[in-house]
């Protein structure tokens, strides 16, 4: 395995200017709910509303002028962020999806040009197809998680956070297939070897946490979830991101859909923040208890792509069907 800080180092060089310096700001609520100062990386405010234009940009940029197009599997965000990367580029690109992946995503990105296909109904049937399309058609595949250039791309954001806190004691990162937490891990310490880093994933489905207990990558039922961008598979033949998450990860903890429910409303409410529910497991963790923070933390709100009348219907405190599963509502703060 060959990947270190000076690759997060040059990423940042290529990404410069398209998708780095989002803010990162204090919250009040979660501070004193914390007991510390609680910051929030607002990835949501990327141009393409979430984190994954990093690692996409990075990668993208970097490919040879022979290479005449791109694929990948994606649960909405990494396929936005290939999609406008390839067309500054000039590329054509092809997003793989299943049927799980909400229509407000698939929408995003066939309007940046790209062309969408729905393959099945997990990630890793999407992931054939774009394997396959490699092949047949000669595109190149740009992993959502296990490649090195997209991994760098999204580890940038550790380099912001700590410079901007250099006093982080703990770093809450949504945790899907691990490209954002292998990097953010990496970077963050090899600035703070001390830093804690937990990665933080939804109760069903949690691939990466469940390869981790394992020992090495396994597949596991996908489900549809509030944290949808956080569905989905590792890969068994994962290179990168399952060693880096198992070996600089200090845990992987988990949180339910209505602890996910209930921090999309106080960041809303609190912080009158729009995010997905992949974006707020940090928070759910905090507020349930799940982590206990012993410093300054900081968390990244990872991207806004979210189907609207839901998240209406979660701010008015009404019960929400999730595939097999009903969500029960609540008013924020009765």
């Amino acid at each position: 395995m060959d990947f270190a800080l000076s690759d997060i180092l040059a990423a940042r060089r290529v990404i410069r200017g398209v998708a780095d310096a989002t803010p990162f700001v204090p919250s009040p609520f979660m501070t004193k709910a914390a007991g510390h100062d609680f910051l929030l990386k607002l990835e949501n405010m990327q141009p393409i509303g979430a984190f994954k234009l990093r690692g996409a940009v990075n990668a993208v940029m970097t490919l040879p002028d022979t290479v005449g197009g791109v694929t990948c599997c994606s649960t909405g965000n990494h396929g936005r962020g290939v999609a406008y990367a390839a067309a500054r580029r000039g590329m054509k690109a092809v997003i793989c999806m299943s049927k799980l992946v909400p229509e407000a995503k698939v929408n995003g990105i066939r309007a940046l040009g790209a062309d969408v296909r729905i393959i099945g109904t997990t990630q890793d049937e999407a992931m054939h197809e774009s394997q396959r399309l490699c092949e047949a058609e000669g595109l190149v595949e740009i992993s959502p998680f296990d490649d090195a250039k997209v991994i760098a791309g999204q580890g940038t954001i550790g380099l912001e956070m700590l410079e901007a806190r250099p006093d982080l004691a703990t770093l809450l990162v949504p945790l899907s297939g691990g490209g954002l937490a292998a990097g953010v891990a990496v970077a963050a310490k090899a600035i703070n070897p001390k830093i804690r880093v937990i990665g933080i994933t939804m109760e069903r489905g949690a691939a990466m946490y469940e390869s981790i207990r394992a020992g090495h990558p396994v597949e596991v039922p996908e489900y549809a979830s509030l944290a949808d961008s956080l569905g989905g598979g590792i890969g068994l033949q994962n290179r990168l991101s399952f060693p880096l998450c198992r070996d600089y990860l200090d845990e992987v903890v988990l949180v339910t859909e209505e602890e996910i429910r209930h921090a999309m409303q106080v960041l809303y409410y609190e912080d009158r923040i729009v995010a997905e529910g992949g974006s707020v497991v940090g928070l759910a963790a905090v507020l349930s208890g799940n982590v206990a923070v012993d410093g300054p933390v900081g968390t990244i709100v990872t991207g806004r792509n979210l189907d609207m009348q839901v998240f209406n219907r979660i701010m008015a405190g009404e019960d929400v069907r999730i595939g097999d599963l009903e969500v029960k509502g609540r008013r924020y703060g009765a």
